[in-house]
């Protein structure tokens, strides 16, 4: 069966951003895709030093847990990352999960290539589209598919639960998790 693995980048167990996964990883579901959610909560996840071993061996050398992460997201259908908004961007430690994965995947089979996602960006006030506009990078230049929505993919949340209070977003999230269900099963036709 046609999987899809979400990665949720929050620290905060029962928040907002896993909130989000969770409506997004039922209405994927609903198109009969499995989903796993990964959480990088309590997590070091360090920066790529560029060494290049991947290229060599196929995995990254920082032992830090991503390799694992990595393998799941190889054999994996579809690609979904969902974080909080921190000074208008992403979370750091996602983006260097990011960029070595991206490494990995380019320095060794392109396992990231025409799998099917997209970000999610859940803020309490703003920074939302640029924190879209920076993880989109990573999926054009890896030959992913994104899968769009009725509007861009973020919520508006402060406090854990707030989330649920924006119904536009709840449906964004949701129409977005229906499209890349919808994908995946049209390209494994």
């Amino acid at each position: 069966m046609a999987r899809v693995v979400l990665i949720n980048a929050s620290p905060r167990a029962g928040g907002n951003t896993e909130q989000a996964l969770e409506e997004c990883s039922k209405a994927i579901e609903r198109e009969n895709v499995e989903t796993q959610i990964i959480s990088l909560r309590g997590k070091q996840i360090a920066s790529c030093v560029a060494c290049y071993s991947c290229k060599k061996t196929g995995r990254c050398s920082i032992d830090d847990g991503l390799n694992e992460i990595i393998d799941e997201i190889r054999a994996a259908d579809g690609l979904i990352v969902a974080t909080p908004v921190y000074f208008g961007t992403a979370r750091g430690d996602l983006m260097s999960a990011l960029q070595r994965i991206g490494m990995v995947s380019r320095g060794t089979d392109q396992f990231l290539s025409r799998k099917v996602g997209g970000p999610i960006a859940v803020a309490r006030r703003g920074g939302h589209t640029a924190t879209i506009q920076e993880l989109l990078m990573f999926y054009l230049i890896n030959d992913m598919i994104v899968c769009g929505s009725t509007y861009w993919n973020m919520l508006f949340g402060g406090a854990p639960g707030e989330v649920q209070n924006d119904g536009e977003g709840l449906g964004t999230i949701r129409r977005f998790g229906e499209n890349v269900g919808f994908c995946i099963n049209k390209l494994k036709k």
